[in-house]
């Protein structure tokens, strides 16, 4: 693929237990593909357990505990969805440091479903627009974003999708943003 070479780009994606799996897989399998380096970094030990549709998931294997990560050390960032992970990752004060430390720096983040409740509590949603799960639509109009029903939308550094449906688009999208961007260097 042309200008979608992710060699040597680091990308960080944070989950607890209860993340979306397929929007945690397939999402990981595409930016892999394309080159990129990806680590799992959670608050959660050495293992987290995904949400299957409709039922607990697969147990993946935790590739940085959240308290040994640092936002210097990665290039870019993506945030799976389902109700539990970011609803839990929201009231932990280092996931949401660790997050607005991606926006302020001006790096590349990637959020669908549920996700974009970490960008609102980041305090990144202000003057975006955003596509999520519908539920979020309030949650980010009362932060100052523009809700969008759409595949996936591109604002800035930011890319974001609605559900699992969406997610060719979503890492079509995510792959060229992420393209895009300087590499961590070290």
């Amino acid at each position: 693929m042309a200008g979608k070479n992710l060699d040597g780009v680091k990308v960080a994606i944070l989950v607890t237990d209860g993340f979306e799996q397929v929007e945690l897989e397939k999402p990981r399998q595409a930016l892999d593909a394309a080159g990129a380096e990806t680590k799992i970094v959670s608050p959660s030990g050495t293992k987290v357990r995904a949400w299957d549709m409709t039922d607990w998931g697969s147990k993946f294997t935790v590739d940085l505990a959240l308290d040994d990560a640092r936002s210097d050390d990665f290039d870019a960032l993506l945030l799976p969805g389902g109700v539990l992970n970011p609803d839990t990752l929201r009231m932990l004060p280092p996931a949401v440091a660790f997050v607005r430390a991606f926006f302020d720096a001006g790096k590349p983040v990637a959020a669908i479903c549920h996700g974009p409740w970490m960008v609102i509590e980041a305090g990144a949603a202000r003057g975006r627009r955003i596509a999520s799960w519908p539920s979020l639509k309030t949650d980010l109009r009362n932060a100052g974003a523009e809700w969008v029903d759409q595949e996936v939308v591109v604002d800035g550094n930011l890319v974001t999708s609605r559900k699992p449906d969406d997610i060719p688009a979503f890492n079509r999208e995510t792959i060229a943003l992420f393209a895009r961007r300087p590499v961590t260097t070290g």
